[in-house]
């Protein structure tokens, strides 16, 4: 079974020399299947298998320590993959150093490769992971951002999180960048906390802000005060007891991912509960 595997992240149309197909060459692909868009595939090649999401995770080597272990990354975006076979003749390490110099020649830049194998590329928000046995290889193409929020938590299961747990994370609350008025869209999350907080009139809950870390530290902390504050107001304003509710910002001192790419800091901000006893 193929045990090898690859991804990419989309920028911009890249072509690397050595890679183009030429017209009326095209073999007979896979039913739905099209070639990558940022760099194509080698001369002669088949697509076997592909597969496209709208949004995914993939780990990819990253470095090695000096024991030969393999560090990963995480990353999350609009995920592409292609399973290729080669035309007859070609060897692993041609696939491999034609990829390697396509993808130097469009400016990315070369984070991890184990020849002939193995290349990770990156420029910008794409990630490029070959994974190459010359007889066949692998790509995909993934472009990190940030998930759009399709199910938002209802009452009930905000109550249960909390009487699980202690505390609950929403991120169905909105607000304008760099300020604490609350957007429109934030309507129904709200309303299921304060329908929740209807139907359990024993819960007492601290409303806590999180920021991510771009900007001072003090004005993170400000903000994430504010936000807490106009969340506890909006609740007070629709028949919550304000002895019930409290505020509390923690600015960017409790991120719950890294703050190295925008889908972690979109995750890091965030308006939670927390139950009080």
């Amino acid at each position: 079974m193929r045990r090898f595997f690859e991804a990419v992240v989309i920028l911009a149309p890249i072509v690397g020399p050595g890679i183009l197909l030429a017209q009326g060459d095209a073999p007979q692909d896979a039913e739905g299947c099209k070639d990558s868009p940022i760099i194509t595939r080698m001369p002669g090649s088949t697509i076997h298998s592909c597969e496209n999401k709208e949004y995914e995770q993939v780990k990819m080597p990253v470095d090695k320590d000096k024991d030969g272990n393999v560090g990963e990354k995480t990353l999350e975006g609009e995920y592409h993959s292609w399973d290729y076979d080669t035309r007859d003749g070609v060897s692993e390490i041609q696939v491999f150093r034609n990829f390697e110099t396509a993808l130097k020649t469009a400016g990315m830049k070369i984070i991890y490769e184990e020849s002939p194998g193995t290349i990770v590329a990156n420029k910008g928000d794409t990630w490029y992971w070959l994974q190459n046995s010359g007889s066949y290889y692998y790509r995909t193409l993934l472009t990190v951002k940030s998930m759009q929020q399709e199910v938002t938590a209802d009452a009930s299961s905000i109550a249960d999180e909390l009487s699980k747990s202690g505390h609950i994370a929403l991120y169905g609350i909105h607000f304008e960048t760099a300020k604490a008025t609350i957007l429109p869209d934030s309507e129904s999350v709200l309303s299921e906390v304060a329908k929740m907080l209807q139907q359990n009139p024993d819960v007492k809950v601290s409303v806590e802000g999180h920021t991510d870390n771009v900007g001072s530290a003090t004005a993170n902390q400000a903000l994430s005060e504010k936000r807490a504050q106009a969340v506890v107001s909006w609740l007070s304003s629709h028949r919550i007891d304000n002895s019930r509710l409290k505020a509390k910002g923690w600015g960017a001192s409790k991120p719950v991912e890294e703050n190295s790419s925008e889908d972690g800091r979109a995750k890091n901000r965030r308006v939670e509960l927390v139950k009080i006893s």
